[in-house]
């Protein structure tokens, strides 16, 4: 009863505060537009706006910056922002002339009051992580005539009850791109070291010169790549950002099993995979939306904003989600309060060079799906791989990846660790062969450690988190493993190893006896499996 008597009060604030006027006068504001900040010079008469004046000097020429007109015009009309609609396709861009109005007017929004934490029973619960890779052919070309492209690692965590519907889901997408797209917060990767690409280092349209790959290079850059999600309002979409389109996604998931999920989008998009709205004029497009129920159209409104594709080049969103509820296992613990995910990137030099003195190259994609306590603790947590090789290890099982469309890598074929020739990437075995590649939960029985499975020593791991709070984990880490990141256990030869095995209490070595035979590393260059389940725990969100 106080949490709603709360929240009325703070909606009642914001209606109090929405309509309160500024005296008569000349006043100015600003905010943040799409593309940078939008200024409002606004003429109070009465209590009512008479006239407005909008700059938007950086919004895109076709979109937000004809948005500016309409909305002047609109806010004249009603002599306030309340009430006047967004702009079609330029939701950003109108939700920064009425921040920026209300700025010069001297209005401010009380923040919501962020909802408690509190545990609630994961009794029957089941969580699943799913990795999906898509590759994209563009977007077109650099002003060198030089082709872009790029692939998406998807990364959905999923919580679903007993009958299989989506109790809480959190996704995210990695993004790895050539250095020749305009983009100024790319995840540039030019190739493996030695390999180079176009470079358009400014963001402006226009190629800079070309990008080298170096080992340097390589290990300083690929950790410090950053996730959809990462990048936050940095990555704008029409209708707001990538992470508010996505939250309404997910919003929209909940409650709905596999197949339910599998029939909407078969019924209600369209062939790039954004949902048909009504109005529609592909005529394939008018004629699903016609044939829908009231209740499937009343799935538009849950969805409003939410433009972007569930499953193109730029993502198989759905298909991460799908595949999270495929491999869904018991959570394991009784209650939980906050689910979280993390994605961290680390890049690996070798192992070792392949017959003809050529060296291997990888790097890792790690996520981390987590639910904790109402006291920070890890009640249950799920982790995978994706790593991605040059085609001159000898793995027969390896995600082999010579480099981007036109460049090529000595490839051993059949894993004997002898070179058969060389692996030349097309655009058909760019597009043919990423959404192939394999996790290393994917490859199951087939990725032996000495102790076991690599799934096996990952489930060891998993276990041992469960009820550790991050702080817990980092020290753990700091005092009971060594410089490989390898667990430290007694009969440590090395003069640092031992040392650190004989400052630890009976209870720290007492956590040997529960890590047996999880001999891999928790962070080194296979996989930053300890940065990856911090990252999930530090943005954890309540419970769904």
């Amino acid at each position: 009863m106080k949490k709603i008597f709360s929240l009325i009060l703070v909606l009642a604030m914001l209606l109090l505060s929405a309509a309160v006027s500024a005296e008569d006068g000349v006043f100015t504001g600003e905010a943040n537009g799409y593309g940078g900040p939008i200024t409002a010079e606004v003429t109070v008469e009465g209590g009512k706006i008479t006239a407005l004046t909008l700059t938007g000097e950086k919004e895109t020429e076709a979109i937000g910056g004809q948005a500016l007109a309409p909305l002047t015009e609109a806010i004249l009309a009603a002599g306030t922002v309340d009430g006047v609609d967004v702009y079609t396709g330029a939701t950003w861009t109108s939700n920064g002339v009425f921040a920026a109005v209300r700025s010069a007017l001297g209005i401010t929004e009380e923040p919501a009051e962020a909802e408690e934490a509190a545990d609630v029973s994961m009794s029957g619960l089941r969580q699943g992580l799913g990795m999906v890779v898509t590759p994209r052919l563009g977007p077109g070309k650099d002003d060198q005539d030089v082709p872009v492209y790029s692939f998406n690692v998807v990364a959905a965590y999923v919580i679903s009850d007993a009958d299989g519907r989506i109790c809480d889901v959190e996704t995210d997408i990695l993004e790895i791109i050539t250095p020749n797209h305009d983009g100024a917060e790319d995840n540039a990767f030019p190739g493996w070291p030695g390999m180079s690409y176009n470079n358009d280092s400014d963001g402006d349209g226009k190629v800079d010169g070309v990008l080298e790959q170096t080992e340097d290079t390589f290990t300083n850059t690929l950790p410090a790549f950053r996730t959809k999600r990462d990048l936050g309002d940095l990555y704008k979409m029409n209708s707001g950002t990538w992470t508010q389109e996505m939250d309404t996604f997910e919003a929209f998931f909940i409650g709905k099993t596999a197949e339910e999920l599998r029939t909407f989008f078969e019924r209600q998009t369209a062939a790039n995979g954004r949902v048909i709205r009504e109005g529609a004029t592909k005529e394939e497009d008018l004629a699903k939306w016609n044939a829908l129920t009231d209740e499937e159209k009343a799935n538009v409104d849950a969805l409003s904003g939410a433009t972007m594709s569930l499953s193109d080049a730029h993502g198989d969103i759905l298909g991460a989600v799908l595949k999270a509820l495929e491999k869904q296992e018991p959570v394991g613990a009784e209650t939980a309060a906050s689910i979280g995910m993390g994605v961290v990137v680390t890049p690996r030099l070798g192992p070792g060079k392949d017959d003809q003195d050529v060296p291997v190259y990888s790097f890792n994609v790690v996520t981390a799906g987590a639910l904790l306590d109402e006291a920070g603790r890890v009640a249950a947590a799920k982790e995978d791989i994706l790593e991605i090789i040059t085609p001159n290890h000898d793995g027969a099982e390896d995600n082999a990846f010579p480099g981007w469309p036109g460049m090529s890598y000595n490839n051993d074929a059949d894993g004997d660790g002898k070179v058969d020739g060389v692996l030349e990437q097309t655009e058909e075995t760019f597009t043919g062969s990423l959404p192939a590649f394999r996790t290393k939960r994917d490859l199951g029985d087939l990725y032996k450690m000495n102790s076991g499975t690599w799934t096996q020593e990952m489930n060891t791991f998993e276990a041992f988190f469960a009820g550790k709070t991050a702080e817990e984990l980092r020290t753990f880490f700091e005092r009971q493993t060594a410089a490989n990141g390898r667990v430290i256990r007694e009969g440590a030869t090395k003069e640092e190893d031992l040392a650190k095995w004989n400052a630890l209490t009976d209870e720290e070595k007492a956590n040997v006896d529960a890590l047996s035979g999880a001999t891999m590393s928790l962070s080194d260059a296979h996989g930053d499996i300890l940065g990856a389940v911090l990252k999930a725990a530090g943005q954890a969100k309540t419970l769904k």
